[in-house]
Formats: structure tokens, sequence, C-alpha cells
């Protein structure tokens, strides 16, 4: 298994960040990408990547972490995918997210700007959402953006899930399964197909149903596996399998 999305450089893990991927491994996670969040961030990313062979990169601005001045943090993030092209699969994590309080335009427009750079450099990209699958299937259509990524939570139907599978994406499926709530989401899975999901857990946050109140971590990815071993009835095994094979289509040569 390949947990796709685990901010292991936060500060939750700087006191066992090395117990807490012993403890993934132990529970058969092979590999762990790291999102990008700030321009701060990707250099403690390279400095864990330098410590676990295991560990892939993605570069990004977040939406929570947005500035005024678009250009130098554009500038800076297509120096860092030109300087560090060999340790980064992704561009990422990218988005829009309706619940915070910086304007939506301005969002766009780091967003299609990030989109642009992502297409130049030949990367896939892992996006951001929040009240935001009104929006974001435009943006990427204007943008021309072609290579595709994972909609990272995906929470959605099958009508939502359909539109981002139309446009080279595929699905990030973590902590909401778990849940009642998640029903919505296994239907578009079953629709949709296996070959469509990547597995997530987003730790520190987005905990499983019965770890409420709990830091979140890789080692729970088994419990994102239950859920869709009894919607496929397939074995643990083989979600494994055939997730890390759509992780390693999503993420290139860059994974290999």
């Amino acid at each position: 298994m390949i947990d796709s999305h685990c901010h292991l450089d936060l500060a939750a893990f700087d006191k066992d960040r090395e117990h807490v991927l012993s403890r993934a491994t132990q529970c058969g996670v092979s590999g762990f990408l790291i999102p990008g969040t700030t321009a701060e961030g990707w250099q403690k990313q390279r400095k864990i990547k330098a410590l676990y062979p295991n560990i892939y990169l993605a570069f990004g601005w977040h939406p929570w972490f947005l500035h005024d001045d678009m250009s130098t943090g554009c500038h800076m993030l297509e120096a860092a995918l030109n300087t560090h092209r060999g340790e980064i699969v992704a561009v990422g994590e990218v988005g829009l997210d309706a619940t915070i309080s910086i304007p939506m335009a301005q969002q766009e427009a780091w967003l299609a700007e990030q989109l642009s750079l992502a297409q130049d450099a030949k990367l896939p990209v892992i996006l951001h959402h929040r009240k935001t699958h009104h929006r974001l299937p435009a943006i990427i259509k204007n943008s021309g953006f072609k290579e595709g990524g994972v909609v990272h939570g995906f929470s959605g139907g099958p009508q939502v899930a359909e539109t981002y599978l139309s446009l080279g994406f595929k699905l990030g499926i973590g902590g909401t399964i778990t849940y009642p709530r998640g029903n919505k989401t296994l239907e578009a899975i079953k629709a949709m197909g296996l070959t469509s999901v990547l597995l997530e857990t987003d730790a520190p946050d987005m905990p499983m149903r019965g770890f409420q109140g709990q830091r979140n971590e890789p080692a729970n990815l088994v419990e994102v596996v239950k859920p869709l071993q009894g919607l496929f009835d397939v074995s643990a095994k083989d979600i494994s399998r055939i997730t890390d094979e759509t992780f390693r289509g999503v993420f290139g040569r860059q994974s290999s």
C-alpha cells in the first residue's frame, strides 16, 4: 500500500516521525507521498526524503497559505521545480477552498498559475477542494492542463467523480469512507471502479472512524482498505496491488 497523501513534514510528527514510519511499514504501507503547502515546508520535505528512501514529494502552495505576492510565490515554486526536478513527482497540494477568508478570485488566480507551472514541468497535480467542485473542473479545462493527478480527499458522488476522471484525475480516498456519511463516496467508487482510486490518510488530519480525537497516521491506511474489500469483494492484497499500480500510473517514472 502507498499512502498517497500524508503530511509527515508537519510538527505533529517531529518527535516520533521514525516510529510513525516504522508502524506504517509493519502495517504494510510501503510508500508515502508528502504534499507541499509552503516554500518553507518544501525544504523540510527534502530533509525527510533524504532520510527515508520510500518518500515521494510534491511541491505547491496550499490555498490556506496563499499571500498577496503571487508573482514571487509562483517564481519560487518554478525555481524549486527546476532545481529539485528529480525529487518531485507532482505539483501540490493546490486547489480551492470556499471555507477560508482568502478571496476566491485570488485562489483561482494562484491555482491557474500553478496548473500552468505543472503543465510546463509535465507533472500531475494534487488537487485540494472544499465546497468547490462546481468551479474546479472549469478552471482545469480553461487552463489547458493535461497531466492529470489526484483529487485529494474526494467525497463526492458518481457524477462529480466522472467529471474528474474525464479530466485525467484519480480519486484520493481516505477516512471519509470509514463513516456512515461516506456511502455517497462509496457509491461513486463502485461506479467508477477500483482502478480510479488512490489510498490516502491525510495524516495527521482526517481521523478514521473509531479514532476521532487522535492524531491520524499512515498506519491507519488499513482502515481505508476495509470498506473497499467489502465493496469490491476482493482481498486487501489485491487492493494494495491495484492502487499501487494506479499510483505509479499517475506519478509516472518519477515514482519508480
